[in-house]
């Protein structure tokens, strides 16, 4: 007999990270179970490769509708899916936006975790076997100096970090107190061409790709001398796998060890276009946080020992993948575009 079926709940699973992870779920057998968010939209473009009808034979990817701010909603879709595996990767991860909506940050961020944690205790009980994966972010260490690993101090710096904190301490309480096999994985920042059009990677990409073919002309930013350990985000969802394979829980660092400013990921993104962007580029206020994150840069020696993970997609390809994508967007609108206006062209000359 063959390994008994493996089944994963995924919060978040609408969102960059939950894509890629489903999809390496899914390849590598795996049921798969996500919570979606209630919308009058749909919001689950980013599945879109993988997801099929669940009325169909071999379906392996199922959507619950459900809430981090719902407790009886998580309690109910644990229960029904089942997992062998939780990742929690639902959050309002949007560091400025936290400072906007700070409470409901918090309350999803923070508190959301401890309702999926208690939910996990209760199954746990009940004599099912699960191991549970925390997203923890680099936004922690907010103002302690790089490099930072496992032993850095945390020191939040915005609404969104202090909830992450918050979270990773809940995570860290019920594994001692439970004896539950629960990890946090403090990811830094990782990107893709999936990643949300309102972070300041793709906000660049995107709008450097529109100038480029004719379609907009300034891209205003916030402070291009911070600077982040960037990585992809692909390479990021195996090592949260990777952590749920080991024989006891641990938490872990993952960074590529690399860091690079704002500043750097405009002039090659903006080479790649072939672009000048200090002709484009504006500095906005309103996008400067009122307490800045200077540098962040991991140290993942222990995820590389342990774990045995290393990034394979370096800092230029990323920029490049993401560029290269959004060109081909760019294109598609500016055809769109075109075809709009000349057909409005041609209505007019009928009026």
């Amino acid at each position: 007999m063959g390994e008994p079926q493996r089944t994963a709940l995924i919060t978040g699973i609408t969102g960059q990270d939950g894509s890629f992870l489903a999809e390496l779920l899914l390849s590598k057998g795996y049921i798969v179970h996500g919570i979606v968010r209630r919308a009058s939209t749909f919001n689950t473009e980013r599945l879109d490769a993988i997801y099929a009808d669940p009325h169909e034979r071999g379906t392996r990817l199922y959507l619950h509708y459900g809430d981090m701010a719902d407790g009886a909603s998580i309690r109910k879709i644990v229960a029904h899916a089942k997992p062998t595996e939780i990742y929690n990767l639902a959050a309002q991860s949007h560091v400025r936006v936290s400072f906007d909506q700070a409470e409901y940050s918090a309350d999803v961020v923070g508190t959301g975790t401890l309702r999926l944690l208690e939910a996990v205790r209760e199954y746990a009980e009940s004599g099912q076997p699960v191991r549970f994966y925390q997203a923890g972010s680099s936004e922690m260490f907010g103002a302690s100096p790089p490099p930072q690993d496992e032993d850095t101090p945390f020191y939040p710096r915005s609404p969104y970090a202090v909830g992450k904190v918050a979270a990773h301490w809940f995570a860290k309480n019920y594994r001692e107190a439970y004896g539950l096999f629960i990890v946090n994985g403090i990811l830094f920042n990782h990107e893709s061409p999936r990643r949300g059009e309102t972070f300041v990677t793709r906000k660049i990409t995107r709008a450097l790709t529109r100038i480029k073919l004719g379609l907009q002309d300034k891209l205003y930013l916030g402070n291009l001398d911070s600077s982040r350990d960037w990585g992809f985000a692909g390479d990021f969802v195996e090592a949260m796998w990777m952590m749920l394979q080991q024989p006891a829980p641990d938490d872990y660092v993952v960074a590529t060890g690399e860091a690079h400013s704002v500043r750097e990921f405009l002039d090659i993104a903006a080479k790649h276009c072939g672009l000048d962007w200090t002709k484009h580029v504006e500095t906005d206020p309103r996008y400067l946080r009122p307490t800045e994150v200077d540098a962040l840069c991991g140290d993942s020696s222990k995820a590389r020992t342990r774990l045995g993970w290393t990034p394979k997609v370096s800092f230029e390809k990323l920029v490049a993948m993401m560029v290269d994508h959004d060109l081909e967007l760019a294109k598609q609108e500016r055809t769109l575009t075109e075809a709009g206006h000349k057909i409005l062209m041609r209505g007019l000359s009928h009026g």
